[in-house]
């Protein structure tokens, strides 16, 4: 397994969003700000070099960071 760049929030945070949840609904989940959830989600699609959070997700799983 490669070295995860990505906090534990980042992965939590993709974990449900690779489970089709909306921003608002990975908020609730998780218990915390939409807007927090955006800048975890922010900070892992920079990490993973993808265009959105569903690449993030999905690369991550591939890379076996989730």
């Amino acid at each position: 397994m490669d070295d995860c760049p990505l906090t534990d929030r980042e992965r939590d945070v993709l974990r449900v969003t690779g489970e089709g949840y909306s921003v608002q609904d990975i908020a609730q989940i998780l218990h915390l700000a939409e807007g927090t959830v955006r800048n975890y989600l922010s900070g892992a699609i920079g990490k993973t070099h993808t265009a959105t959070r569903h690449d993030a997700a999905r690369y991550a799983r591939q890379k076996g960071w989730l």
